[in-house]
């Protein structure tokens, strides 16, 4: 089959985020079985090693450069606001499309030179035309919802800028409720996203397909390491992470420490912007940056904790975490898709299965379970090791490979 796999996102090194994992781990499960062709864009970030290094993993590298960001100030902010009303699509949808790429995937298909195209996160979709399905089978893989993660912001309290927010989220619900109407088959990470899209689209089929996990880069640590010492993962640039970074340090740690004073934590992920970096202040506080191996830093820790307040859909650093064997306390929007209470709720009935993590989602549920976790060795072992056969059966690259590929065929 021939498959073109759209990205606005360059998709390598797969470290940088979940949109590259995603991406590239799906699209190197389908270059085994098929003809992929991946049109994707480029930054001045981007190296060439690293470009030689992806055209090992496709048939076929299709680049385009990346439109420069536009400067912002008050009036752009008001300008793309008068955009969105008028056309429909978020200013982070119009300012990652390339005309150019547009131009090249209108002669492919008019060329009948691809016989399906995805999109790999919803912002691709500016580049699928509705008359396309006519002639290529569309789909789009979601990522997550949009709409979905500014209510949720709004709700917990978590955005910049509420009046704002308050505005676009019924845009936002236009937008997504407009794109999914174009597409063949729609996939989404989480069961939440699935509910939201099948209201949207209701004729259009939903696939529900989980993240997975590199075992080779996430092996299972061979030892618990004592202490007391605590752990947060992520692209320290990202709006949720931030919100989580600082809520966990400025909020909960101070706390855990009046309890145990040499506990520590650790805030481990690439690009930190200055509103994470000012955590490393705190008493015990390390802001780490980026690292050769998120790994070997989470085999250290004795406890990782992500207190997620915003975004949707499956975390890979949970997935991680778990996988390492690391003891997880996570909020609903951390474990989000995933079952790891003692009894968990399928769609239609109860199923009974072993703890794999602590779920907290105020200051005191998070103090309450780390000091759980601190205090019992036990109880750290069984959630490793119950957390990390989970991961094994669950969410592996092979598996969303094989469904994601069941999709594209339409099977």
């Amino acid at each position: 089959m021939r498959i073109l796999l759209l990205s606005a996102t360059f998709p390598y090194p797969p470290t940088q985020g979940g949109t590259q994992v995603r991406t590239f781990n799906l699209l190197r499960y389908l270059q085994q079985h098929h003809e992929v062709t991946l049109a994707t864009l480029r930054t001045p970030e981007v190296q060439d090693s690293e470009i030689t290094a992806l055209r090992e993993f496709v048939t076929d590298l299709i680049l385009f450069d990346r439109p420069a960001n536009p400067a912002v100030n008050p009036v752009t902010k008001l300008l793309r606001l008068g955009q969105f009303i008028a056309t429909g699509q978020p200013s982070g949808v119009r300012s990652s499309y390339s005309p150019e790429l547009q131009a090249w995937v209108d002669r492919a298909v008019a060329d009948g030179k691809f016989d399906v195209i995805t999109c790999e996160h919803s912002v691709n979709e500016a580049y699928i035309r509705p008359q396309f399905q006519r002639t290529v089978r569309t789909v789009v893989n979601v990522h997550s919802s949009v709409y979905a993660s500014c209510r949720n912001q709004l709700q917990t309290g978590t955005t910049e800028n509420p009046l704002r927010d308050r505005i676009y989220l019924q845009l936002l619900k236009r937008y997504e409720q407009q794109f999914s109407q174009k597409f063949s088959h729609i996939v989404v990470t989480t069961i939440d996203d699935r509910r939201e899209f099948q209201t949207f689209a209701p004729q259009t089929p939903v696939s529900v397909i989980p993240n997975g996990v590199d075992f080779a880069a996430f092996p299972l640590r061979a030892q618990d390491p004592g202490g007391q010492r605590l752990i947060f993962i992520g692209a320290m640039d990202n709006l949720a992470n931030i919100d989580a970074a600082r809520y966990l340090a400025r909020e909960i740690f101070p706390q855990v420490r009046q309890r145990y004073p040499e506990a520590t934590l650790a805030l481990v992920g690439s690009r930190p912007v200055p509103e994470v970096q000012e955590l490393a202040q705190i008493p015990g506080v390390t802001v780490t940056g980026q690292v050769p191996s998120m790994a070997d830093f989470l085999h250290r820790a004795t406890v990782c904790v992500i207190p997620m307040r915003t975004g949707y859909g499956i975390k890979n650093k949970t997935l991680e975490a778990m996988a390492a064997g690391i003891p997880v306390v996570a909020s609903d929007r951390g474990l989000e898709g995933l079952q790891v209470d003692r009894l968990s709720y399928g769609e239609n009935s109860a199923a009974i299965g072993p703890l794999r993590a602590l779920r907290a989602n105020d200051v005191t549920e998070y103090v309450e379970s780390i000091a759980q976790l601190l205090d019992n060795i036990s109880l750290r072992q069984s959630l490793s090791q119950s957390a990390r056969a989970y991961i094994e059966a669950e969410f592996t690259w092979e598996g969303a490979g094989q469904r994601y590929e069941q999709v594209l065929t339409g099977l």
